[in-house]
């Protein structure tokens, strides 16, 4: 069966005729539109780096009430509280246990900006909990997760906003409409380029974890690993018990875009995914040098990361190869000219300005209508992006290593990522002092993915990676019709 469209998925719920949501009758929380003078009442999960901007954002809407701040650390409270009284006036209720909050019928909605292997679970209570959700990027920390969050927000009548703020741009909007309907050409390959220095996390022997971090809390349905100080807070992102690396935490932003220039039925077919950690040794596992090639039919999808330039600053940037020429930098650049012609309106590179107040805005506003095809972003989207991210990722980890002296033959038929290899191989030369002639990159297999049935094509080992197996307590609820 075919996989419907976001907007075939939202048609079919608003036609559906499910009552918005039964599960708390009686509360706000029970779906029903909010009053125009009644505050929508967010309890924020994960407060340490983006729960900040959450608490900022909600934090200065008028109609908007943070009743609890939840993280597994009670070291964030107290800064964190006095953060949030000096902005507002008001002490939030601080818990370091979600489910403490999805018990109490007042709250509407959660915000959560945890490690990425609490998203799915934390999404599917409070969904189960007739709590509306605001999930961070990349949505899931694997494909079965994300798609079981779609399941849940559609069987429990949630708003399920991803939190990839670009969608709330609206220079974006513009930007990749015109590129999806062929006003530059028919669009051939997207290249991503994410350059985001990252240091080494050192090697850390296990320690006791701090008295005021309930360490089993934090790690939850992850693998429950010794403590180290090299883990908690951020880094994280670069294990694979707990994040998804670069590819899949600024990759998400990318690949958001990157998806909405293509036709909107536009689903990955094949991935090859190559590269390593270099420059340093550490207890990190996520490459911090990854290149990427994906065949989505009919345009193909190129993103690379490079994080060894500290001297220089974090870049973003999406270039769109057509037929007639290239979009790049706020300009099209027709075939044969070296001179662009600037497009007005054309968003700036990095992340748009205003972008988590409007996105969040949009949210806080879906909530109050109930109209789930409002959303900027919804749960749909977020999946099919973090989808992109962990299909490079599953490529990458099944690979070998491979000589310098070798060019991956998977690559040599899209130039954008044949150049790319030689981009990231001077890279590594002028960042890290590599010797090509002694070093070697892992290259994955080239999978096969059917986006329909959402498993790789006669390859059992890929398709062992689409989930993960749970602890007990934290297990992924199965979502039945």
């Amino acid at each position: 069966m075919k996989q419907p469209t976001r907007r075939q998925f939202l048609k079919h719920v608003a036609a559906s005729g499910i009552a918005t949501s039964v599960t708390i009758s009686g509360t706000k929380s029970s779906g029903q539109v909010i009053g125009a003078n009644e505050r929508v009442r967010v309890a924020i999960a994960g407060i340490n780096g983006r729960g900040s901007v959450h608490m900022r954002g909600f934090g200065a809407m008028q109609d908007v009430e943070i009743s609890h701040l939840v993280d597994p650390d009670s070291r964030l409270f107290a800064p964190r509280s006095a953060a949030f009284e000096r902005q507002t006036g008001k002490t939030p209720q601080c818990v370091q246990d979600i489910r403490r909050v999805l018990d109490d019928p007042t709250v509407d909605a959660v915000s959560i900006a945890t490690p990425n292997h609490w998203h799915a679970l934390m999404t599917i209570w409070a969904c189960q909990a007739a709590k509306d959700v605001y999930v961070e990027k990349p949505c899931s920390h694997n494909i079965v997760e994300g798609r079981r969050m779609v399941e849940a927000a559609q069987k429990y009548q949630r708003i399920v906003q991803h939190g990839t703020q670009w969608r709330s741009d609206p220079k974006w909007k513009a930007y990749t409409t015109d590129i999806r309907e062929g006003k530059y050409g028919k669009l051939k390959t997207a290249n991503i380029q994410i350059f985001r220095p990252r240091k080494s996390i050192g090697v850390k022997t296990p320690v006791p974890p701090p008295r005021e971090l309930d360490f089993d809390l934090w790690t939850g349905p992850a693998t429950m690993n010794p403590y180290r100080t090299n883990l908690v807070h951020y880094r994280w992102h670069w294990m694979w018990d707990y994040g998804n690396g670069e590819i899949g935490n600024l990759g998400a932003h990318e690949f958001e875009m990157a998806r909405w220039a293509m036709p909107e039925s536009a689903q990955p077919k094949s991935v090859v995914s190559l590269g390593g950690r270099y420059g340093y040794e550490d207890q990190a596992d996520t490459p911090n040098t990854q290149l990427t090639l994906y065949d989505f039919g009919d345009a193909q999808l190129v993103c690379q990361q490079r994080g060894l330039h500290f001297d220089k600053p974090l870049k973003m940037s999406i270039d769109f190869h057509t037929d007639a020429g290239v979009v790049k930098d706020g300009k099209f650049y027709p075939h044969g000219q070296t001179k662009g012609e600037k497009i007005e309106g054309a968003p700036a590179s990095g992340l748009p300005e205003n972008e988590s107040r409007d996105h969040l805005r949009n949210f806080i506003d879906c909530i109050r209508s109930r109209k789930r095809e409002d959303l900027a972003s919804d749960v749909l989207d977020g999946h099919r992006t973090a989808v992109v991210a962990h299909l490079g990722n599953l490529s990458y980890r099944l690979g070998d290593q491979a000589s310098f002296r070798h060019p991956p033959q998977p690559l040599s038929e899209n130039q954008v990522a044949a150049e790319s290899f030689d981009q990231m191989k001077r890279h590594l030369v002028d960042a890290a002092g590599v010797n090509l002639a002694n070093a070697s990159y892992r290259i994955g297999p080239t999978l096969q993915f059917d986006a329909t049935t959402e498993t790789f094509v006669n390859h059992p080992e890929a398709n062992h990676l689409l989930g993960r197996t749970y602890r007990p307590g934290f297990q992924l609820p199965t979502i039945t019709s």
